[in-house]
């Protein structure tokens, strides 16, 4: 029984006048894909994907007549595509084809098919439907490997042999991975063993490939889905075994340690529902990135340490992004800045909460302090209930004490008042030691609370720390 869908009326436009294309051009012309899957999964739905059995630019120009407020019709000959804009909905056409893979490569040898053969060279059943524009055939739904029937058991299944489409095209283990994790979705068994057999192939694909791939299952609204499958398939190990080395429970005199892998992913999911920020969400999985390798056993008192993990692993995190081809810009230097300070808020309790320690903490967070505040909040997932409870006051008093600080001194983003050119012109010196020496001292005064944060009061303790350390003073024009 041939199944009809109804197409969503905002785009009903747009279908029925590039399906009045390929009625004049003769050509069957389909929506295909992703666009298909959501659309039935009732997933919001904004670009569009055309196929058609014929020529995919001709299609595309032919229908952008129809459209007064189209974008101009922009064609990539290498692929045979062409896309343009209707207001905010991107609409892209490609002919069908027909594809063959060499070992060495994910790149096709591709030519000309049916829609049959471009339906069953797609990645998975759930992608592989299309439904008819064409006028007598209009809303059909063609769904040779019962992709609806996936989307209603909620499976990740392979259209054809799953070795074989992992194998021509391994950059799809992390789409098969990306997509259940997205959808909430299991794989199908034959798909998941495939991976298991396809691992190696990863090594064709390029780090950018990945990582885009990556940063889609960290962006998901429960990632540990992801990263579950990445263990147990053993993707991870291919391009990420710094985070698969985290697995495990070291066991000495009968004392151990939590799985730090597990904890990850629950930081990890934690920190979902709080933040969209991709960059906050990577500072949640490599916070404790370096424990594996500051891993000790201390006999004297009987219990694990990871030392230094956090400074430790913001150089593991800049190997990590580096090899995975991330940015390494602000969006390193962010994640640098939160794995290097995620103990600190823990390591404060209501005794410990001096107005210094507070304004260190403003002083190093920065801009940054709600997200560090976001992630030590994350980071609570202890199964002892006054442990949580502990933290959680703890967090809200120092959170208290950082708005009535901050309100005070406004150290966020704040620069000590005497600048190097300062000290470097009073005490008519060059760039030297003895200038960070001085900087430092007013720095850490004003921190400390000796001094306040006013520029006279801070000159005077330059020109006292100067002498302390033997340098003369030039001039004085400055007090």
């Amino acid at each position: 029984m041939q199944k009809n869908i109804q197409l969503p009326v905002e785009h009903l436009p747009y279908f029925e006048a590039i399906g009045r294309a390929g009625d004049a051009l003769q050509v069957p012309t389909y929506v295909v894909g992703g666009y298909v899957r959501d659309l039935l999964l009732g997933r919001t739905v904004k670009d569009i994907d055309i196929v058609c059995v014929g020529n995919g630019i001709g299609l595309a120009k032919k229908s952008a007549q129809a459209f007064p407020t189209a974008t101009t019709v922009t064609v990539f000959h290498t692929f045979g595509t062409a896309m343009f804009r209707v207001g905010d909905v991107e609409i892209e056409f490609v002919g069908a084809r027909k594809e063959s893979y060499q070992a060495d490569s994910r790149k096709p040898a591709v030519e000309n098919g049916t829609l049959a053969d471009d339906q069953i060279r797609r990645d998975f059943s759930i992608n592989a439907m299309a439904i008819c524009l064409n006028s007598e055939h209009f809303g059909e739904l063609i769904d040779p490997f019962d992709g609806i029937g996936d989307l209603e058991k909620g499976i990740i299944r392979t259209p054809t042999d799953a070795d074989i489409t992992f194998s021509d095209d391994p950059l799809r283990m992390l789409r098969a991975i990306r997509f259940a994790t997205q959808l909430n979705f299991v794989l199908e068994e034959k798909t998941y063993a495939a991976i298991i057999n396809n691992r190696q192939r990863l090594h064709i694909i390029s780090a950018e490939r990945i990582h885009t791939e990556l940063n889609k299952i960290i962006a998901a609204p429960c990632p540990s889905i992801g990263f579950k499958y990445l263990f147990d398939t053993r993707l991870l190990h291919e391009f990420f075994p710094e985070l698969a080395a985290m697995q495990g429970i070291a066991v000495r005199n009968g004392v151990a340690h939590k799985d730090n892998f597990y904890h990850t992913l629950e930081v990890l999911d934690n920190i979902a529902p709080l933040t969209d920020n991709l960059w906050l969400r990577w500072a949640a999985l490599l916070h404790d990135i370096a424990k594996p390798l500051t891993k000790r056993f201390e006999e004297e008192h009987q219990s694990w340490t990871f030392h230094s993990h956090e400074f430790v692993g913001m150089k593991v995190a800049q190997q990590i992004f580096k090899r995975l081809k991330l940015p390494l810009g602000d969006e390193l230097k962010f994640v640098q800045k939160m794995i290097g300070l995620h103990q600190r808020p823990m390591m404060l309790t209501k005794d410990t909460i001096t107005d210094s320690a507070v304004r260190r903490i403003l002083f190093d967070a920065g801009e940054d302090i709600e997200a560090l505040m976001t992630l030590c909040h994350a980071d609570i997932t202890s199964k002892k209930e006054w442990r949580v409870k502990k933290y959680i006051e703890d967090y809200a008093y120092l959170k208290e004490r950082m708005t009535e600080i901050e309100a005070k001194d406004q150290l966020r983003n704040w620069q000590p008042p005497i600048s190097g050119e300062i000290i470097m012109e009073t005490f008519q010196i060059k760039p030297s030691r003895q200038v960070g020496i001085v900087k430092d001292a007013i720095r850490e005064a004003i921190l400390d609370g000796i001094i306040p944060n006013d520029y006279q009061i801070a000159y005077d303790f330059m020109l006292q720390k100067g002498q302390e350390i033997g340098l003369t003073v030039h001039t004085t024009h400055h007090s």
